[in-house]
């Protein structure tokens, strides 16, 4: 029996930020000082708090150590481990006192969560398959083997009022019934962690830090829809998801939770991974089943719909990682528990990957009905450097952007496409007022442009064009027709695209024409962009009350654009400026500004 416990963050993020150096120094120090058999190190998947990592927490204390370096670990175990002082230079700032240390549940970043789907990430050894039985894991299947016709299984989620967690929101139990009410000599359950969105990681930090959820849950869809086989098609691009999901399937097989006869219920089901090579349209299920078939990765009309003809002409039913990681806890505590959060039409909680210009970047997980500024000021600890929150992305490339003052709007599906947006799989990127609203449009736009599979023309050569449009509006080259051009360009896209990625393409470009047309304006006939992003609308000036001749402006531009003897104003020859900004980040003194 340990008597101490030390969690480290073995997810992509903290990995990246050197967490398998932490733990590597942590175990040669506890061979050092002869703690083997009183301390446990385990490498858990994602804390949510990604700006502070790596992280490390040890317990039964609940010491959260926050931007741990190798040299810091010798101290941790000599002060901590063996002399029980706690390290507070290394502790997360808001969980330090005077005469305690807070638990991470009082603090703003933590306090207004309710973690479901991430229930055991940060919490359990994601490699081992005890651990996830020791917080009741497989209880929900066994107890949907023993216990439930098929049927019943059905009816407990379509009661839940669970939503698919993947961008459009479609009733999870509706999906299932419609497949299980299919007949067929095979049925097949996959699930979608292909997560394309910019700035998304919500469903690769649970396959990291929780994948026996998803298999669980998975092998529940199998019995009650009537199917065998199940497939995870997952980004290539995610290998400790990918090495730690088919460790999770081995040890599956290897306890008899996956295979022949579950439980000793008659029940067969098994589950395969498949590598998808990163194409961002593969996130639309009828072009992930064609991937998996082994296709070139494009859409198929509907109907038929899969649940009817999906994967290899069989009845399908597709659910992303997040919907899958609700089934479990759903089974278990009930519906009931289930709706009494959220809103009325959004049941449960939402995980939200937080970037962008934001204080406390990570993945957060909230009831449905939290507003945005909640997410944003409170949770995410505000705007870096005192800024303005202008604006919000959610949904990613198929999303769109949020203004400042719809802020206090309650999150949930219909409120975000009542105003222009959607909740997509959950990327909530934050912009400041330095953010051009413009230039946003075209950076998700060409992102889309990239990602298009080319079968339908709207989508091939629509977003080509939109493209084209944005990119002369930020050039200063275009007129206000054009800007009535481009609006009308998106709504034929909307409605002339095969699937999802080109419906929804326009949604970006809508979003910041209903909500900072001025921008638009502004860029074609004043040329000047209010953000001061668009290069070719910008102008460099020194002031000449600033200015004190250091000459470090002239010293760093590449160009030779700017003149002046020393300790006298110098000036930029604008015919030769190329607009990089290296002056102005050389200047000391506020001296040089961009208008």
């Amino acid at each position: 029996m340990v008597r101490s416990h030390v969690l480290v963050c073995g997810g992509t993020g903290c990995t990246s930020s050197g967490s398998h150096q932490i733990i590597a120094a942590l175990e040669q120090e506890i061979r050092k000082n002869g703690l083997e058999q009183e301390v446990k190190v385990i490498r858990t998947g994602c804390f949510g708090l990604c700006a502070l990592g790596p992280i490390m927490v040890i317990y039964p204390e609940g010491s959260f150590y926050s931007m741990v370096k190798p040299e810091d670990i010798p101290e941790i175990v000599s002060e901590h481990l063996l002399k029980g002082r706690i390290v507070k230079r290394l502790l997360y700032s808001e969980t330090v006192q005077e005469d305690r240390v807070k638990s991470l549940n009082e603090t703003q970043f933590y306090k207004k969560q309710e973690r479901v789907a991430l229930a055991n990430c940060g919490v359990i050894d994601p490699e081992n398959i005890e651990e996830y039985i020791g917080y009741n894991g497989y209880s929900a299947l066994g107890k949907v083997l023993t216990e439930m016709k098929p049927s019943e299984v059905i009816d407990v989620i379509t009661e839940s009022g669970l939503r698919g967690r993947g961008g459009g929101g479609f009733p999870t139990g509706r999906k299932w019934a419609f497949a299980a009410a299919n007949d067929a000599d095979q049925k097949y359950v996959c699930c979608n962690a292909d997560e394309g969105d910019p700035g998304a990681f919500m469903d690769r930090s649970i396959l990291e830090g929780d994948p026996h959820v998803v298999i669980e849950a998975m092998t529940i869809a199998g019995y009650a829809i009537g199917a065998s086989q199940g497939y995870v098609y997952i980004r290539a691009e995610y290998p400790i998801a990918v090495s730690r999901l088919q460790i999770a399937i081995d040890q599956a097989r290897e306890y008899g939770l996956l295979g022949k006869d579950i439980f000793g219920s008659g029940f067969d089901f098994d589950l395969e991974i498949r590598l998808g090579a990163g194409a961002f349209v593969c996130g639309e299920e009828t072009a992930l089943m064609t991937s998996i078939e082994g296709h070139r990765g494009e859409p198929r009309p509907r109907p038929p719909f899969p649940a009817v003809k999906g994967l290899f002409g069989k009845p399908t039913i597709l659910n992303n990682v997040e919907t899958w990681a609700n089934i479990p806890q759903i089974i278990l505590k009930g519906a009931d528990w289930f709706k009494s959060m959220g809103t009325e039409k959004s049941k449960g909680t939402k995980v939200f990957a937080l970037g962008g210009k934001i204080n406390n970047t990570g993945l957060v997980e909230v009831p449905m009905g939290t507003t945005l500024r909640e997410i944003v000021e409170e949770i995410g600890g505000g705007i870096p450097g005192g800024k303005k929150f202008k604006a919000a992305q959610t949904g990613g490339p198929s999303g769109g952007c949020i203004p400042e003052s719809l802020a206090d709007t309650p999150i949930d599906y219909d409120n975000l496409l009542a105003i222009g947006s959607m909740m997509g799989s959950g990327g909530l990127i934050v912009m400041d007022e330095d953010t051009c609203m413009v230039d946003i449009a075209k950076f998700f736009l060409e992102f889309t442009v990239d990602e298009s599979c080319g079968k339908c023309t709207p989508c091939r050569v629509g977003t080509k064009r939109m493209y084209e449009m944005l990119s002369k509006i930020c050039k200063g080259n275009a007129t206000l027709e054009d800007i009535d051009k481009l609006e009308d360009l998106c709504y034929e896209i909307k409605a002339g695209s095969l699937c999802a990625l080109g419906q929804s393409a326009p949604n970006p470009v809508l979003s910041t024409l209903k909500y900072f047309r001025d921008e638009y304006i502004a860029h074609v006939v004043e040329k000047r962009c209010p953000a001061g992003v668009c290069k070719d609308l910008l102008t460099f000036e020194i002031l000449p009350d600033k200015c004190k001749g250091c000459t470090l402006c002239a010293r760093n531009c590449p160009t030779g654009a700017i003149s002046g003897t020393a300790k006298q104003p110098h000036v930029i020859d604008k015919t030769k400026c190329i607009k990089c900004g290296a002056c102005m980040e050389k200047c000391h003194f506020h001296a040089i500004v961009k208008k």
